[in-house]
């Protein structure tokens, strides 16, 4: 499907799912297979990433790829002078100027690989996925598996009480969740303002 020596250059790709789905193991593989093609490849993440490693971009499988932790998607731009490939992992910590960015990359002639949850905890877009994805010529959407039905899970179910939008976090905060398994732990929530004292008291 992707052509790493095709004559025209410079175009988008979105690798997206929910967590443990396998995007940054698939982000990998396409930088590798570049690289292969003796292209030069940069990866750029959020500085904010710093679960497995502070440089390198690592998937839940432990496969490694080194890159260069940004502040904003700006920083990018002015690190991807002379690239032919730039990857850019977890996607969705970055803000809206994302999307013109990796715009501006592709117009220069630069093949973009962009990986990322497209959707939140609460199951909303996350971040600029959702515009990053419109503008792309390859959208990929990946699936793990519902850890408790069996079925293709595209949510990330957090186990904890943090309401923030933005949570790093590994399989102790996060599980990857079907979309009947993902409204049915919305569904058992206690309502805003109700305890679950209180929600057996209105029964």
């Amino acid at each position: 499907m992707f052509l790493e020596n095709a004559s025209r250059k410079g175009w988008i790709e979105v690798i997206c799912g929910s967590m443990f789905s396998g995007k940054t193991e698939e982000l990998i593989r396409r930088l590798k297979r570049a690289q292969f093609a003796h292209q030069k490849v940069e990866i750029f993440k959020p500085r904010i990433d710093v679960r497995y490693s502070e440089e390198d971009v690592v998937s839940h499988d432990a496969n490694a790829f080194r890159s260069t932790p940004v502040d904003s998607p700006q920083n990018i731009l002015l690190l991807s002078s002379d690239v032919d490939v730039v990857g850019i992992d977890e996607a969705q910590f970055f803000d809206d100027s994302l999307v013109d960015v990796c715009r501006q990359l592709a117009d220069s002639g630069i093949r973009v690989i962009a990986a990322g949850l497209d959707m939140d905890y609460t199951g909303k877009p996350f971040g600029p996925m959702p515009a990053l994805m419109a503008t792309a010529e390859y959208v990929t959407k990946v699936h793990a598996i519902c850890v408790r039905c069996g079925n293709l899970a595209h949510h990330s179910h957090r186990l904890t009480a943090d309401d923030k939008q933005v949570l790093l976090g590994d399989q102790d905060s996060y599980e990857p969740i079907c979309r009947h398994c993902f409204n049915n732990c919305q569904e058992s929530k206690p309502q805003e303002g109700i305890t679950p004292a209180t929600q057996k008291t209105a029964k």
